[in-house]
């Protein structure tokens, strides 16, 4: 039994049906708050549109001027803005800007319980919220806890290679206000959202997803989340507001690590059984007859399996029928080959031909700070390549990347704590006899890292570090490379923390950008 006095959790707050702006023309005149200007993209993009659409706008953020200063020269050094009408407040929130303002654009890493300054607002909209209102666009949306960008990367890419005119945005660092006013009702707009940028959408019934997926689920974002439930009901919100004309594609293997204290063994079966559209599954073992999706041999091939019901173009004789989706990639990974093959799904929906979806998908060589090799030298007779994985910020992406490559490689990894388990790491590179256990382990310093160490010490993992700059890690191991022994086999060095980057870096793509410099400043060619 809980204890009495133990506070309950809060409860997940309902916006308003519909938008505050009933049209683009609605916003002119409008006194607007911008809260958080940020770095990322989001806030700079809410801040030109609501310019351009005739709003006053007060960008406002907890930063100093100087450490937005980017977001701000990028503003200010644009003639086309009318900035008479804009209006920053850095280095502080004031309660009266948003007592005052018809409507406050709020950033998805705000929280809105007990926020005072969110309480205090008349109206609150995202960036999200503004464009699903204003734009006709299919909408083809993925969340999840692992693979989220590189999933809408692939589709997108997919897409753009397959003729159709579409656009991507959301998470992935592109706030989908920049390209708005270019899409209708025939572009595809491919949107990656955490389980915060839908949060900020619960109640409104803006968004319906032509095409809806969850990726893997496992523990995250426990140091915002009071739970994994709360966490999973922000994610489940992605088809909360689907017709069985939608498609929704969901995970059919169990997975341990979902779990997260829940007692459940696969959240697709509980998504599957909740969602309204017509569903999809993904897996890495055949799918049971009768079950429409995706699922991979044990060479990598993709298959799908659908109906006439899905797909127009089969014959009406075919009830069901098979199709290979997916042969060779160049992006390395068992896990990259899921999110490849969702993106396959995707695009089989949209009525690309398999054979196109091949020859397509076999060309996309990955994403930006997602197992993205950028730079390869020679120490004596070895070649070095290396990869910058900067972007797993869970720790099992950080031990799935130690395996990515069927060999053992040179891994860096750590950085601060984020309130998960960090025992993944650990136990997907300790000497198991089941595990590719690195050739060397490089730790950089952080929270997590303190935790990883008590990790590695009870599975006799062997580390260096942990190192107080990514300057100081690669210095160190650049001496170590030059006293080993030359391989005549390319050696891998890949960049995976399995945490986030609070204290040292801006964020997760800050870091990557600052690891993929100094490397190639350590190890020029």
């Amino acid at each position: 039994m809980s204890d009495a006095h133990e506070p309950l959790p809060p409860v997940p707050h309902i916006y308003p049906q519909g938008c505050f702006f009933k049209s683009l023309s609605d916003i002119e005149g409008k006194k607007v708050v911008v809260m958080g200007l940020g770095l990322n993209g989001g806030g700079e993009a809410s801040v030109r549109f609501l310019l351009n659409h005739g709003a006053y706008v007060i960008a406002t953020d907890m930063k100093s001027q100087a450490d937005l200063q980017t977001t701000v020269d990028s503003l200010n050094n644009d003639t086309s803005l009318d900035k008479s009408r804009l209006t920053y407040r850095l280095g502080e929130h004031r309660i009266e800007d948003f007592e005052e303002a018809d409507c406050v654009i709020k950033n998805p890493g705000v929280k809105y319980d007990g926020n005072k300054y969110l309480a205090a607002a008349k109206a609150i909209e995202t960036d999200i919220s503004l464009f699903l209102a204003f734009s006709k666009a299919p909408i083809i949306a993925v969340t999840g806890s692992k693979g989220k960008s590189s999933t809408v990367s692939a589709i997108y890419y997919g897409l753009k290679q397959s003729g159709f005119s579409a656009f991507l945005g959301g998470n992935i660092t592109v706030s989908p206000l920049t390209f708005l006013e270019q899409t209708d009702s025939t572009t595809p707009v491919v949107l990656e959202l955490s389980s915060w940028q839908l949060a900020d959408l619960r109640g409104r019934k803006l968004l319906k997803p032509k095409v809806s997926i969850i990726t893997k689920i496992i523990p995250d974002h426990q140091n915002f989340y009071h739970s994994m439930l709360a966490y999973v009901n922000d994610k489940k919100l992605i088809y909360a507001d689907q017709g069985k004309k939608d498609f929704a594609i969901f995970d059919f293997d169990s997975d341990p690590a979902a779990d997260g204290g829940t007692l459940i063994d696969n959240w697709g079966d509980i998504f599957a059984k909740e969602c309204k559209a017509t569903i999809l599954r993904y897996s890495k073992k055949t799918l049971p007859e009768g079950t429409l999706g995706v699922w991979q041999d044990k060479k990598g091939t993709g298959f799908a399996r659908l109906s006439t019901k899905i797909l127009d173009t089969l014959p009406q004789d075919y009830e069901k029928t098979t199709e290979t989706v997916l042969k060779d990639l160049i992006v390395p990974g068992k896990h990259m080959r899921a999110n490849v093959l969702n993106a396959a799904l995707v695009l089989r929906i949209m009525g690309v031909s398999p054979e196109r979806i091949i020859e397509v998908l076999g060309r996309w060589n990955g994403i930006e700070h997602r197992l993205e090799f950028f730079h390869e030298c020679k120490i004596n007779k070895t070649t070095y390549r290396f990869y910058n994985d900067s972007a797993a910020t869970v720790p099992e992406a950080a031990a799935e990347a130690t395996q990515a490559f069927g060999k053992p490689v040179i891994f860096l990894t750590g950085g601060t704590d984020k309130g998960l388990d960090l025992s993944p790491i650990a136990n997907g590179i300790c000497d198991n006899g089941k595990n590719i256990v690195p050739r060397a382990v490089y730790l950089l310093a952080g929270s997590a890292t303190d935790k990883m160490i008590g990790d590695f010490k009870e599975e006799n993992i062997k580390y260096k570090g942990p190192f107080n700059s990514v300057e100081e890690m690669l210095t160190t191991l650049k001496t170590d490379l030059e006293s080993a022994d030359d391989e005549k086999i390319p050696q891998i060095v890949v960049f995976s923390p399995g945490a986030t980057s609070f204290g040292m870096f801006k964020n997760e793509f800050d870091r990557g950008n600052q690891f993929k410099s100094c490397v190639k400043k350590v190890f020029a060619k």
